[in-house]
């Protein structure tokens, strides 16, 4: 029984906006991303970290969803930027289950019990540009809601967190995301959403007491990183 992470799988069985076309390591990804998979046991957990589908909506994106449904393990999907798709999760589970796909669940305003641990998050928000706009103080205290509803009923166990945006690279952070995550003590975030020359910007290790992970589906060679055990301690 094992922990793994994942983010931007970009899938696109369903449209036609496949990323082979960025060549490099996106060649060929539906297969690496198969064969990364491949490595799940049905008692596993994966958490696919935000931008799953480019599906513009829920049933269009049901084939990206068949395909991940194949793999072994239960499959926990958090929200990105790209996932256009994303709608009530009652209703998201309703078409799921019309469909047979009963290995997904979503991670919004809610956390799921892993052993010892609690699996915690939400998409986050990250300034790429310039900051300080009234827009990102209200969708970065949405988010901030969004996590504290995750956090805030789990109770004393240890808590992992995966966000899609990164809270910290190596010259941005989103502080309040960071201080809602040591108000309850959180210690590990994983996070997606880096790719290409955005890799190198990217902040891993111990920073406020947390420890930092980027899991993009590119940076991992479409290989899910194993969490628990825990690999940061």
């Amino acid at each position: 029984m094992a922990l793994y992470a994942i983010g931007d799988l970009h899938l696109s069985l369903g449209t036609d906006k496949p990323m082979d076309v960025f060549g490099g390591p996106w060649e060929n990804y539906i297969e690496k991303i198969k064969d990364g998979f491949l490595k799940l046991k049905d008692e596993d957990t994966i958490i696919i970290c935000g931008d799953t589908s480019w599906a513009m909506n829920i049933k269009e994106a049901l084939n990206d969803f068949k395909f991940i449904e194949s793999f072994r393990g239960r499959k926990i999907l958090l929200k990105g930027n790209h996932d256009y798709w994303w709608e009530g999760v009652g209703k998201m589970k309703r078409i799921l289950s019309e469909n047979n796909l009963r290995s997904i669940d979503f991670l919004h305003n809610n956390f799921f019990i892993y052993e010892n641990f609690a699996i915690c998050g939400t998409r986050g928000w990250f300034c790429e540009e310039e900051c300080g706009s009234e827009h990102d103080a209200k969708i970065i205290r949405r988010e901030c809601m969004r996590l504290e509803s995750s956090l805030k009923d789990v109770g004393n166990i240890e808590k992992l967190c995966f966000l899609h945006y990164p809270p910290k690279t190596k010259t941005y952070e989103c502080c309040e995301i960071i201080e809602v995550m040591q108000k309850h003590d959180v210690r590990y975030c994983a996070y997606g959403h880096l790719h290409g020359k955005g890799i190198n910007t990217a902040f891993i290790g111990d920073y406020a007491g947390i420890y930092f992970e980027l899991i993009s589906a590119d940076y991992l060679n479409f290989s899910p990183k194993l969490i628990a055990p825990p690999q940061y301690a």
